[in-house]
């Protein structure tokens, strides 16, 4: 959005004085200052798209429209903020409507020379191109306006332009009052939208204009031109300084430019009189934290250092950096040192320091893209977390604890490999040593950055499970586990079921489940109505794991043996048809005139499937439960 040629006699901006592109640099910024001082986003703002930088895809089509004739009636800029919608829309107006007599008198984007309107159009004070700031005229009113003051020609120039900024805060009514003019405008109209949130833009003005999408400037784009303009403005920076400043703009222009005023305003004067900015200034200014620390707190998190990375976050935090830049620029490097490992080219990583480079090849070859999406995820909800912490400082150590932690562990992947190298144990003996294949380069974080460490001679699934506490103790536990059941019955499988706390499949056996033939190694059954035909793929898949071998489950047409549910239902009915017949309970419920037998229990049982334990109920008063003895059923 910038150029290195100054407009200090020539102004493009609202308080320019004169005329004049090319008016030379400005005297030094230690002599002679004008009365009001400038910033730097206004003074170096382009003139025309041969100044804009970042933006080569717009300048190019727009070139070539003009070339071909072929220019839109409206255009949509959008994009974020700082990166020259606004000042585009103004170079378009002045493309319109450049006038140079006798040489160039028809649209174009090539003006070699201040024509007849563009010092009027560039300071927004011409009377055909009119800016208007939709923020505070949102109003069908004010739209109803420029619908009615279109229909007349301009007053001196060739087109009468409309700018709108931040055209997504009109009303809808406002929106709805723009479309047939802004779909059949008048020869001499042209619109110019700018937007920071396009989705907010009724699809139905999107469609009637040329879309731009401005893209934020890249980082050593922006390095660049913020080394023009120092050397332009007399002040002497360094290229670490600038680095840190076009990061914190993050593609901004505006924002880069705004930043170099204060880093020259802050910084110090160097041995010949002139400004200078310095990386140490910057950090000060920014709050961010020595870049040459962060890469060694990402070597001590990722070599499981944990005393030493809380040393290095706090050495940070003392000296001023926030907790949660620290986490930032630690997942920065680490976005680094992953295109690093991508690419393996320094090319691909824009805007990195030298160490960065060097320090972030060396870490590339020897961390795995595993062990980095780790790191980078965890940093992530790190970062949220630090954000939310009533002491940010406290919740960015247990951030690096974290990681550090994980970098010891190995991978799923080698935990898998490591347990299928370990031999199965023959009862309780030992298993073999398994060092013959350690973790290396593509294993954890501190594995990477370490010694590799093997395990010792004799070492088992406990030395295993100590490098990697959860994922291969339950590997390992589910592995020697497995070929322990054995199932002699339909009953067996059930209680199996129950035993691995499968209680879906359990349920499903109970209810669904009319067995035809049971032998080791096949069950034939059929479904009861309503049962989940993936039954017989489940109950074989899980009759595999738990004893080892494969068992053929079939499905049949045939009419099965009731359900478990069925029989014990029977079972249930039968025992309390018997307890009706027995002459005490007769006498029992004749004495008590509407009591009921409800179910039937054994004295000291533990009823679990049924609401309550009692035998008789009288009434909604009174409650029973007979029995003899001898401990038989009873009602």
């Amino acid at each position: 959005m910038s150029d290195e040629r100054p407009q200090d006699q020539a102004s493009l901006l609202p308080d320019g004085p004169g005329p004049g592109l090319d008016s030379g640099p400005p005297p030094p910024v230690s002599a002679g200052r004008p009365a009001t001082y400038r910033v730097l986003a206004r003074k170096y703002r382009p003139g025309n798209f041969d100044d804009l930088i970042g933006q080569d895809v717009l300048v190019r089509t727009l070139t070539n429209a003009f070339d071909l004739g072929r220019v839109h009636q409206a255009y949509m800029l959008t994009g974020t903020r700082g990166i020259g919608k606004t000042t585009t829309a103004r170079i378009l107006a002045r493309a319109f409507n450049y006038l140079l007599p006798g040489k160039i008198e028809k649209p174009s984007v090539i003006m070699p020379e201040i024509g007849v309107h563009c010092e009027a159009i560039m300071e927004s004070r011409h009377v055909d191109v009119i800016e208007m700031d939709a923020a505070s005229h949102t109003g069908i009113d004010d739209i109803r306006e420029i619908v009615e003051n279109s229909r007349y020609h301009p007053v001196s120039a060739r087109t009468k332009v409309y700018i709108i900024d931040e055209v997504h805060m009109l009303s809808k009514a406002a929106f709805n009052g723009l479309l047939k003019t802004l779909e059949e405008p008048p020869p001499h109209v042209k619109f110019i939208f700018a937007t920071t949130e396009i989705e907010k833009v009724p699809v139905t003005v999107r469609s009637r204009c040329l879309r731009f999408d401005l893209k934020r400037v890249e980082s050593d784009v922006l390095v660049a031109h913020l080394a023009r303009i120092c050397g332009m403005e007399s002040v002497v920076a360094a290229p670490d300084a600038l680095a840190m400043i076009a990061r914190a703009a993050e593609g901004s222009v505006r924002d880069a430019l705004s930043l170099l005023d204060q880093a020259i305003a802050y910084g110090a004067a160097a041995a010949s009189g002139q400004p200078e900015i310095v990386a140490d200034n910057v950090r000060d200014m920014l709050g961010l934290a020595d870049r040459s620390r962060i890469i060694d707190l990402f070597e001590a998190v990722m070599g499981g250092d944990i005393a030493r990375a809380l040393d290095l976050m706090q050495a940070q935090y003392d000296l001023g950096a926030d907790a949660t830049q620290i986490l930032t620029d630690l997942a920065e490097f680490t976005h680094v040192v992953t295109r690093f490992k991508i690419f393996a080219s320094a090319a691909q990583v824009p805007a990195a320091m030298p160490e960065e480079r060097t320090r972030g090849a060396a870490f590339a070859q020897k961390l795995s893209l595993r062990v980095l999406t780790r790191a980078w995820q965890l940093l992530l909800k790190g970062l949220a977390d630090v954000k939310d912490a009533p002491r940010p400082i406290a919740a960015a150590d247990m951030v690096l604890v974290r990681i550090a932690h994980a970098a010891e562990l190995p991978t799923l992947d080698e935990a898998l490999r490591l347990l299928s190298e370990v031999p199965a144990p023959r009862g309780a003996g030992a298993i073999s040593d398994a060092r013959a294949s350690p973790p290396g380069n593509a294993g954890g974080g501190g594995a990477a950055l370490l010694a590799p460490r093997a395990l010792p001679s004799g070492a088992g699934v406990s030395a295993l499970a100590r490098a990697a506490p959860v994922a291969v103790q339950q590997l390992a536990s589910a592995a020697q586990a497995a070929p322990q059941a054995r199932l002699a019955s339909f009953a067996d499988v059930v209680a199996q079921a129950h035993a691995a706390r499968d209680i879906q499949l359990k349920i499903a056996l109970e209810n669904d489940v009319r067995l035809l033939r049971f032998e080791q190694g096949t069950i034939e059954f059929s479904l009861a109505e309503g049962a989940s035909p993936q039954l017989a793929a489940t109950l074989m898949r899980r009759l595999q794991e738990w004893t080892g071998t494969r068992w053929m489950v079939a499905i049949s047409s045939k009419a099965g043996a009731p359900t478990l549910k069925e029989q014990a239902q029977r079972a249930g009915q039968e025992q309390l048809t018997g307890v009706r017949a027995d002459p005490l309970v007769r006498s029992v419920l004749e004495m008590f005139p509407g009591a009921e037998i409800t179910a039937v229990r054994q004295i000291g049982a533990v009823t679990a499937d049924v609401p309550d334990a009692s035998a008789v109920h009288a009434g909604d008063d009174a409650e029973f439960a007979v029995t003899d003895e001898a401990g038989d059923d009873d009602a």
